[in-house]
């Protein structure tokens, strides 16, 4: 009787044992699906930041204006056709794309075939060296990370110092 009574108490606190671990297994997973989800709420801010300052660059595309000249660099008397005001546009517009792409894939919501693709569109454009000067007035505003990944690109353009 001794031993049946051993038994029984054995097969309770394994059956206590084993209920602990789902509710400390369902703890850990509720804790999971709280930091994926704060990691997509994070990325899907930045990716709003961007989408405001893509309608920002529109703006100035919509009026025939070049972001760079007169964001950045503060010159009004700027002589460039419509095609290289749009160009320049774009290239900013490709930084945000870019620079959004980063820290999407740094959250882990890209996978690496996309992100090896990214770069290489990453490296086109930071060698597009007509307009490098676009990168180099974006690049204090970029996180360090990103800056990072760009220049460790190869660089075919000559910097002037």
């Amino acid at each position: 009787k001794g031993n049946r009574a051993m038994k029984k108490i054995a097969t309770e606190d394994l059956i206590q044992l084993f209920g602990m671990v789902g509710i400390i297994g369902s703890l850990i997973f509720v804790g999971l699906e709280m930091q994926q989800s704060q990691r997509i709420a994070v990325a899907s801010q930045q990716q709003e930041r961007a989408a405001i300052t893509v309608d920002m660059i529109n703006a100035f595309y919509e009026v025939d204006v070049d972001f760079q000249s007169t964001y950045f660099d503060k010159e009004f008397n700027y002589q460039l056709s419509t095609e290289e005001i749009a160009y320049r546009n774009m290239v900013h517009k490709g930084w945000l794309l870019y620079e959004n792409d980063f820290y999407q894939y740094k959250q882990g919501l890209m996978d690496e075939l996309t992100w090896e693709a990214k770069l290489r569109g990453i490296s086109v454009i930071y060698n597009s060296c007509d307009v490098r000067n676009i990168y180099d007035s974006r690049a204090p505003i970029f996180s360090e990370d990103f800056r990072l990944v760009v220049e460790a690109l190869p660089n075919q353009c000559e910097r002037k110092s």
